[in-house]
């Protein structure tokens, strides 16, 4: 079991709720427990079963964890109601959900290819933002943070690059719209990130020879591409993300910022 990322040790979340998607692994997990040990009370969600595993790493009562399939508006709206019933509010949601599913040539992709990317690394953070705006509401304001990628300029991931980029335009029209409510909606772009062994594949059929031969392509390309020529580490990723959900960004909407050793995407 991978250890919890170290947290600060101030509490810049204390009284707050957060709701962190894709939390069972990666970033979304490192982002969860985090947030926890800085005081926040968060719920877990993510389709993979051990959720409540990672929940409770946090050592925690202010940590849950819930299966939810968040490619479904219901499993967005679930996931939302159970954080409101649980914590009494919602002021924080941070959509983490997302992945390239391949890597090939866009002329390769099936149109069902096409789709499952699209609906893997779009459609959570679309359905979440829409499903928690009644509780920020009632709150009387709070914090999205989406989880996006400086992929939009890439190769070997369109359709990937495409759903990134609509999670760019969400965020920024979702910010203009949702202001005058004291909504803020931000965005992270991560870059390549060294990551533990992923313990749920993104790609379940696993990856032909040519499909590795592209992979490597574009790992060549995300190293190549930024300033420091090697990947960022998940604490990278984590940092960052919390410093947009925090009142210390309190008056930043609306930006995606790029965390990708200079490549903006």
């Amino acid at each position: 079991m991978n250890a919890p990322l170290q947290p600060a040790s101030y509490q810049r979340f204390a009284g707050k709720v957060m709701v962190v998607t894709g939390a069972a692994q990666g970033i979304g997990r490192g982002v969860a427990l985090r947030a926890v040990a800085e005081g926040a009370k968060v719920l877990l969600v993510d389709r993979a079963d051990f959720i409540a595993e990672v929940a409770a790493e946090a050592g925690s009562a202010n940590a849950a964890g819930l299966v939810a399939d968040l490619e479904t508006y219901e499993g967005a709206q679930a996931a939302m109601t159970q954080a409101a019933q649980l914590f009494g509010g919602i002021d924080i949601l941070v959509n983490g959900v997302g992945g390239a599913i391949r890597m090939r040539p866009f002329a390769e992709f099936e149109p069902a290819q096409i789709d499952a990317e699209i609906r893997r690394s779009l459609m959570p953070t679309l359905y979440a933002c829409h499903a928690v705006l009644p509780h920020l509401l009632a709150r009387g304001g709070g914090t999205i943070v989406n989880v996006s990628s400086n992929a939009t300029r890439g190769i070997r991931r369109v359709p990937y690059s495409a759903a990134k980029g609509g999670v760019n335009a969400l965020t920024q029209s979702l910010a203009m719209e949702y202001a005058p409510q004291n909504i803020r909606v931000v965005a992270s772009a991560p870059g390549g990130t060294n990551a533990p062994p992923r313990r749920v594949p993104r790609n379940a059929a696993g990856d032909s020879p040519q499909e590795q031969t592209w992979m490597r392509e574009a790992v060549q390309q995300v190293t190549e591409s930024n300033y420091f020529k090697r990947y960022g580490s998940l604490d990278d990723q984590v940092g960052p993300i919390l410093f947009l959900a925090s009142d210390e960004a309190a008056y930043i909407t609306g930006a995606v910022l790029p965390v990708a050793g200079g490549d903006n995407g």
